[in-house]
């Protein structure tokens, strides 16, 4: 299957995007490729990326599976949101400026109200270097979701 590119997948634009393209893709799982990049919006100033990003870098691969599943089916790109993850294990105390990560995302529970559970990591050279399980919510209707009731004055 011919996937768009990265950007038409997830609902961030411009710097924020973190993934540069979709490796593969089925009902399940989802690899993908980031370059880090030598300056960026969350740079460090030696060009690294700080390795709590790796958790932003997981839950856009976890955007794009759900942004490669509504392709797909023919459907639109739905907001989504991160709830949270179960535990975080990072390996490096930064992702190097240039270096290439390889970023794997298999759902474990989907769920018919939008919940689901992924169990995510990044790989470098071939290691493991960070893991975690991501929960994540993609409302029915994410206007409904989001819209703030007006204050009582």
């Amino acid at each position: 299957m011919n996937l768009p590119p990265v950007a038409q997948l997830i609902p961030h634009s411009g710097n924020v995007i973190l993934i540069d393209e979709i490796v593969s893709f089925d009902k399940d799982t989802l690899v993908a490729r980031a370059q880090i990049k030598q300056s960026g919006l969350f740079n460090q100033a030696d060009g690294s990326l700080p390795a709590w990003l790796g958790l932003e870098i997981m839950a856009q691969a976890v955007a794009a599976w759900a942004g490669c599943t509504a392709f797909s089916a023919g459907q639109p790109v739905k907001l989504g949101f991160l709830l949270g993850t179960r535990r975080y294990d990072c390996q490096v105390p930064a992702f190097v400026a240039g270096s290439d990560l390889t970023i794997s995302v298999a759902c474990s529970l989907q769920d018919d109200a939008g919940i689901g559970t992924f169990d995510c990591q990044l790989h470098q050279s071939g290691h493991v270097v960070a893991s975690a399980r991501l929960n994540a919510y993609s409302p029915p209707n994410v206007d409904d979701f989001i819209q703030e009731p007006p204050p009582n004055v």
